[in-house]
This record gives structure tokens, C-alpha cells and sequence, in this order.
């Protein structure tokens, strides 16, 4: 029975072409690329009216391609809230993002969304009552000088 070993070349590294061709001149464009531009560079309006033919006669992936880029990726949704006037109205608020989560009534997504609302809404509350502190503080210690 014969050896049975591999071949003795050694794999090359770098460049896979054979000495002299280069390979793909640089900023030259693939097959398929010419052929995508060529059909849009024809009858655009043409190929839209075809590919709508084709997503309403049933054609799903078609349909969802189409659908995907007509509506909204967000949905409005309607929750009640309370009034935030002050940094530890927002407990509250949380509290009700929650029950809409469990009530079914909002994804986690979109609470997650919120609660980031109510978040910065709250730390913009703390922040303008800071301010105001400061400027009462400011004018007292004036005031008294």
C-alpha cells in the first residue's frame, strides 16, 4: 500500500494570482452591481410598479419589503401618566409604565422608552430646582453683605 501523504507545496500567502495578473483593476465594479445599475438606470418607475404587481399577487418577502418601508417602526401608544411637577412625581409615573407593561397595554420596549423620558424629565426638574436654590442663596448672601 502506498504512503498516502499531502503534497509538498506549501501554501502561498498574499496575492492568489499567478505572476503577472494582478487581479480586479482597483475601482472597477462586480458583475452584479453593472447589472443592478443598468436596470435602475432604465426604467425605475417600471421596476417599482412590477415589484408592487409582485408583493400584491402574494409574494411575501415582496410584501414585507414593501411594508417595511410604508409604515411607522414605532407605534403611538396612549397611557396615562401623572403630572410631573416635582423629581419625586416620577416614582409615580414609573409605577405606571409598569402597570401598562402588565396590563399588556405597551411592549418593555417602549417602557423602557419612557422611563428614560420620565428619567431625564425628572434630573431637568432637579436641575431647575438647583438652580433655584443657588440663585435664593446667592442673593441672601449678597443681600446680607
Amino acid at each position: 500500500m502506498p504512503d498516502q501523504t499531502t503534497s509538498a507545496t506549501p501554501a502561498v500567502r498574499g496575492r492568489p494570482f499567478a505572476k503577472g495578473n494582478g487581479g480586479r483593476r482597483p475601482g472597477s465594479k462586480n458583475q452584479s452591481t453593472l447589472i443592478v445599475q443598468a436596470l435602475s438606470n432604465g426604467d425605475k418607475e417600471g421596476l417599482v410598479r412590477k415589484a408592487l404587481e409582485i408583493a400584491t399577487a402574494g409574494n411575501v418577502p415582496m410584501l414585507t419589503f414593501f411594508l417595511s418601508r410604508i409604515l411607522p417602526r414605532e407605534r403611538v401608544i396612549a397611557i396615562d401618566l401623572p403630572n410631573m411637577e416635582s423629581a419625586d412625581d416620577a416614582v409615580e409615573a414609573l409605577g405606571a409604565i409598569t402597570s401598562a407593561v402588565c396590563e399588556g397595554k405597551i411592549t418593555t420596549g417602549e417602557a423602557a422608552q419612557l422611563a428614560a423620558l420620565v428619567n431625564s424629565y425628572s434630573r431637568a426638574i432637579d436641575m431647575t430646582d438647583l438652580v433655584k436654590r443657588i440663585d435664593a442663596l446667592e442673593a441672601r448672601i449678597n443681600g446680607s453683605e
